[in-house]
């Protein structure tokens, strides 16, 4: 008996380690932050980036870090910034060569903004200097891009025109030194009324298998359901979009494959507003999903997750909090 009370115990006392939940910083540096990022170091550091400024889209929003190590969070500090014009939507990710990217855009709206990067070689130590890409090359829009096992990258992405909304895939096989453009994936049906937006953006992509690539993305009110399109070889072409069971309010959502093959989904479970903010499951490869924890349910704003799985099998997220900061939270596999 004291056997097994020792072993619930320390099972027990793994699990509560296993689940943190912090703000990065508070107060925040700056009165209003958004869109947060985070990847996961080779030493079991972590990484975590987002903008911020006076609000979203002043000419004095820049993209703001913070790294966890054993002893917490650093103090954020400011990372990248653009001459009096306001920044967006930072993605951390390693490519197979084992560089770190940072993307990142600029401009004073999503449907005129531009794209730019940074690369580190030393796990964040070092960054190279701003790099300003193409015009109509975005890199990952908003979560992060799906890294297949010969190094090839395909990078979500998404075009905000007036009263149109459309995906786009962006393909690597340099390591994310160059990109290649397929698409557009465009959601079905049409608006209702005229100048009213209809469409999809900020796709997240997980990896099935054998060739397999699936994306989720964000839907706007007028479809009201997160969307879903598949690709059977490694991305170079697509299914038709269509809706999923799981309602979307026109904020960001993220999915990943856990290592065990189930898929785990996070994004707003409501049609209004932006709470709760939910885990949902999947054991299907995405037929069927079963709500697994609301992690977030008080009145106010709890969005754009960024969702990973650790290298020790736990669920790594971050999302803003109230506009006011950025949460983390470490939760074991469901």
């Amino acid at each position: 008996m004291k056997i097994f009370i020792a072993v619930m115990a320390f099972f027990t006392a793994c699990i509560l380690q296993a689940q943190i939940a912090e703000m990065i910083a508070d107060p925040m540096p700056v009165p209003s932050v958004h869109a947060s990022t985070i990847v996961e170091l080779k030493n079991g550091d972590l990484l975590s980036a987002w903008f911020g400024g006076t609000r979203e889209s002043a000419p004095d929003v820049a993209i703001w870090m913070s790294r966890r190590t054993k002893a917490g969070w650093s103090k954020p500090v400011e990372f990248a910034r653009e001459p009096n014009i306001a920044a967006y939507n930072p993605v951390l990710f390693h490519s197979a060569d084992g560089v770190l990217w940072f993307y990142f855009k600029f401009g004073p709206s999503p449907a005129q903004w531009t794209a730019a990067r940074r690369f580190s070689k030393d796990e964040g130590l070092t960054w190279s200097p701003v790099e300003h890409l193409p015009a109509g090359i975005y890199g990952p829009i908003r979560a992060k891009p799906l890294v297949l096992k010969d190094g090839t990258i395909l990078s979500g992405t998404s075009v905000e025109s007036y009263s149109s909304w459309a995906v786009w895939i962006e393909r690597s096989t340099d390591h994310a030194k160059n990109w290649t453009r397929i698409g557009p994936l465009t959601a079905p049906g049409t608006a209702s009324k005229p100048g009213e937006t209809h469409g999809i953006i900020q796709p997240s992509l997980i990896d099935l298998g054998g060739g397999h690539i699936r994306l989720y993305a964000r839907a706007t009110k007028t479809i009201g359901r997160i969307c879903q399109a598949d690709s059977f070889d490694n991305g170079l072409t697509w299914s038709p979009v269509t809706t999923t069971d799981l309602i979307n309010n026109n904020s960001g959502i993220d999915a990943i494959r856990l290592k065990d093959g189930r898929l785990v989904m996070i994004f707003n479970n409501t049609l209004q507003g932006r709470t709760p903010l939910t885990l949902a499951v999947s054991t299907d490869t995405g037929k069927t999903w079963k709500v697994w924890k609301d992690i977030e349910t008080e009145p106010g704003e709890y969005s754009y997750p960024a969702l990973i799985e650790a290298s020790n099998g736990d669920l790594l997220m971050t999302y803003t909090y109230q506009r006011k900061t950025i949460k983390f939270q470490r939760l074991p596999r469901p």
